[in-house]
């Protein structure tokens, strides 16, 4: 089978009617992506991380497969799996945490890529703390900057997993970097 936009949409579609089989199909169909994604976003943890594109993709993928998701078509799939895969590293920035420190606050750098350094889990751990405030403010705000910052995707990518335009993105992302960057301070 090709891994044409089409032919995965249609086998999310099927994965979301019940078709087991249909899942078992679509990963090899959107691995490298799904790689990519994560080595992009792993290019911006500290030297040492304990995780590896690999394993993150790997620890996304098995919570996306058990679970019953609502997906439209591959654009929603990649954004779901953009946001599984935050969710994996602050569980596990979270974990090393309060294996380390007990939760001391830090100042964060934002930028396309998060800085990396000795405290990069509080940075994450901020970051989404920060990240979920904003979205009790403006949802959309902070679906795109957690699209474009945890997730590598693109401007464009992101307009169409939130099927606005682009120049809607780069409008919601430079508001959100700066409200990010205000509480960030």
């Amino acid at each position: 089978m090709n891994a044409t936009p089409s032919t995965v949409t249609q086998l999310i579609q099927q994965w979301r009617t019940g078709d087991s089989d249909a899942v078992n199909h679509l990963l090899p169909l959107v691995y490298d992506e799904l790689r990519r994604v994560a080595a992009n976003r792993m290019r911006a943890e500290a030297d040492g991380h304990t995780l590896q594109p690999t394993e993150l993709v790997h620890e996304a993928y098995q919570r996306l497969a058990g679970a019953q998701l609502a997906l439209n078509d591959r654009a929603h799939f990649f954004a779901l799996a953009s946001e599984t895969m935050r969710r994996v590293l602050v569980d596990h920035a979270k974990a090393r945490s309060r294996e380390k420190r007990g939760g001391v606050r830090v100042s964060v750098t934002l930028n396309e890529e998060l800085a990396s350094d000795a405290d990069q889990d509080e940075d994450i751990l901020e970051l989404d703390r920060s990240l979920e405030l904003l979205a009790t403010v403006d949802a959309r705000k902070a679906r795109v900057v957690e699209l474009v910052f945890f997730a590598g995707l693109t401007q464009s990518e992101v307009a169409e997993v939130l099927d606005i335009s682009v120049s809607t993105v780069e409008r919601e992302l430079r508001a959100g970097k700066a409200w990010l960057a205000t509480r960030l301070r």
